[in-house]
């Protein structure tokens, strides 16, 4: 019986623990997802790293924007690894750098690699702007990394099914090809018979408690008309991914 790996992209400790509680494999943990992602405190992961029982994966990246990186990211990059890499739970590094002319930075890839050795590495979502998606899955590949996470370079991984497919079988069980970007219990069914990975966050809309509203102050450029509200990791939905994912 073929098994599937969930891995839920979690930006709070409260959304690990759900995504956990649902029964996803794997976390990758991040903050400031409605930015793409950057990197999570050293207190969120030092709680989450005591509260859940699965691996933990942290996703390395200094700001949002491009992937092209400055000395003094990479600086800033380096440092959280060596640092993170002291914190039992964390099993892996989430990184990846790109050139001016999109293709894959090799040599800050490689100075990423020697500072996370001897975790597991995941190439992040940059590949999904790259110039050349063949030539750069070949490039991580032999940087050894283990795992490639893509939308397929769409807005999601169902319109990029075609070219996820075709990078399945150009990596040849060399690499994991793992799907990502909108993936849900609507559309995983679509995805389960190509790949064995998901990398989902499933998130629902949390109301907050707070009663007393000033509503013409906002703390976010982002958020909508609800500052208050928040999106949490649903355990209900990732059962319910499971379910569909184990089903014949």
């Amino acid at each position: 019986m073929k098994t599937y790996l969930i891995e839920i992209c979690a930006a709070s400790v409260e959304s690990a623990i759900e995504a956990e509680l649902g029964g996803a494999n794997r976390i990758e943990l991040c903050e400031n997802l409605a930015e793409g992602g950057t990197t999570p405190s050293i207190g969120m992961i030092e709680i989450c790293a005591s509260k859940l029982n699965i691996p933990i994966h942290v996703l390395i990246r200094p700001r949002p924007g491009d992937f092209v990186y400055s000395e003094l990211d990479i600086e800033i990059m380096l440092r959280d690894i060596q640092r993170i890499k002291e914190i039992a739970g964390v099993k892996g590094f989430v990184i990846g750098a790109l050139k001016p002319n999109g293709d894959i930075d090799i040599e800050t890839c490689k100075r990423l690699i020697d500072a996370c050795f001897p975790f597991q590495l995941t190439f992040h979502r940059a590949f999904d702007v790259c110039a050349n998606p063949e030539k750069a899955l070949e490039e991580i590949i032999e940087m050894g990394f283990h795992v490639l996470l893509s939308s397929g370079q769409e807005s999601s991984a169902l319109k990029g099914i075609e070219l996820l497919k075709n990078l399945n079988n150009q990596a040849a069980n060399r690499i994991t090809i793992m799907p990502g970007a909108g993936i849900n219990e609507s559309n995983i069914a679509e995805l389960k018979p190509y790949f064995s990975s998901f990398h989902m966050s499933l998130r629902s809309f949390k109301e907050s408690p707070m009663l007393y509203r000033k509503s013409n102050v906002k703390m976010s450029s982002i958020s909508g008309d609800n500052d208050c509200a928040y999106f949490v990791c649903d355990k209900n939905i990732v059962k319910l991914v499971r379910e569909i994912l184990n089903h014949d």
